[in-house]
């Protein structure tokens, strides 16, 4: 028994995790993966298999971001190009005075939004991290409180917002920002809008795009915004700080499209699709996208002051577009849910570690697993 299969064993043994799905790639050949555990605790129930689902979350965002640079590619957006064009609801955005300020006391942006500063999450809209606040997580201030009454789903991703793709931009765009565009780097809202963004300047539903420039290209057969009520029966239970969540979509809900497809955090899917998305990057976007896109995505955009304003979120990293960048070189992101990826291109991996346990991301597991996940 090696390193690795002892790591995650003992994630199982410990009760940790009821079962997971991990596997450690290289750009080519065989791939290692471990399944172990049950999809939930307790007597009864189902084992983990290789092909169980797993809701992505955040693991969502890198995947659109490769869709939307195939779009720069195309032509059909420029990174230097104002969002308004496509997205008229947030023309002449303006700016909070303060974060605590009421939504009303604003000033004009110092410039518009552009499709990078969508990419690089420094559009000026986010999940708010106030140190000086109680809480320090989205505090109820004024903008915090209005966001929430227009039902968006800025933060965690259930309840699902029950609005369309029109309705929910034209509510985002009677929001003011928090930051000016460019200044400050800010998490999740940015997922969201390139997610509007990537399906106006295609012309299609989000679905139906990453379908067709993405998901079937790489033979993901299990990746989308929902799946069969089959598949959807055997999603795993959620857990966070050991309780089991009881307002998550319900398999009903992932047996249907949703009204609002989430760029940044509503996908399903396999571990044998994110290796496939891991290997698509590794090889430099194989025939899909030229090499300087991918390096583009994988090139870290931030300042200092930006990493360190991103806080326990980025944990002193960096960021591309639509995903982490470490010093080593080292790319990918985490879900909240708690699943994972990441590609080491100096190693020449992919490693995945699927859980539906939010902890994970939290005490350590994620940082253990990739350490131990050595290619062989």
């Amino acid at each position: 028994m090696d390193e690795l299969h002892r790591s995650l064993t003992a994630l199982v043994d410990g009760g940790k995790v009821p079962g997971l799905v991990a596997a450690v790639a290289g750009a080519d050949g065989p791939v290692r993966v471990e399944v172990l555990g049950a999809a939930a605790f307790g007597a009864g129930a189902a084992p983990m298999r290789r092909d169980t689902p797993f809701r992505l979350t955040s693991v969502t965002k890198p995947m659109v971001a490769a869709v939307a640079m195939m779009l720069v590619e195309d032509g059909l957006l420029a990174l230097d190009e104002p969002v308004d064009r496509l997205l008229p609801e947030l023309a002449g955005p303006r700016v909070l005075r303060r974060l605590d300020a009421e939504v009303d006391d604003t000033v004009p942006a110092h410039r518009a939004i552009t499709v990078e500063d969508v990419l690089t999450y420094r559009m000026g809209h986010g999940v708010l991290l106030d140190p000086a606040a109680d809480p320090p997580f989205n505090p109820p201030y004024p903008v915090v409180r209005a966001a929430e009454a227009l039902r968006l789903t800025l933060a965690r991703p259930d309840p699902r917002t029950p609005h369309g793709v029109d309705e929910w931009m034209r509510r985002f765009g009677t929001l003011p920002l928090l930051f000016q565009p460019g200044e400050r780097w800010a998490y999740n809202s940015s997922g969201h809008v390139l997610g509007v963004l990537v399906a106006r300047a295609a012309g299609a539903p989000l679905g139906e795009v990453m379908r067709q420039r993405l998901f079937d290209p790489l033979g993901m057969t299990s990746t989308g915004f929902s799946t069969t009520p089959r598949r959807a029966a055997q999603l795993p239970a959620q857990y966070l700080g050991g309780e089991r969540q009881t307002d998550v979509a319900t398999a009903e809900d992932w047996s249907r499209e949703p009204a609002f497809p989430d760029g940044a955090a509503g996908l399903v899917s396999t571990v044998d699709d994110v290796v496939a998305f891991g290997r698509f990057m590794l090889h430099g976007g194989q025939s899909l996208l030229p090499v300087r896109a991918v390096r583009a995505m994988t090139t870290d955009r931030l300042t200092p002051a930006q990493v360190e304003g991103g806080g326990m979120l980025l944990g002193g990293h960096g960021w591309g577009y639509g995903m982490t960048v470490q010093a080593d070189g080292t790319y990918g992101w985490d879900g909240g849910y708690g699943t994972s990826w990441r590609n080491s291109p100096s190693q020449g991996t992919v490693r995945v570690l699927l859980t539906q346990v939010s902890d994970v991301l939290f005490d350590g597991t994620v940082q253990e697993f990739n350490r131990v996940a050595v290619h062989r």
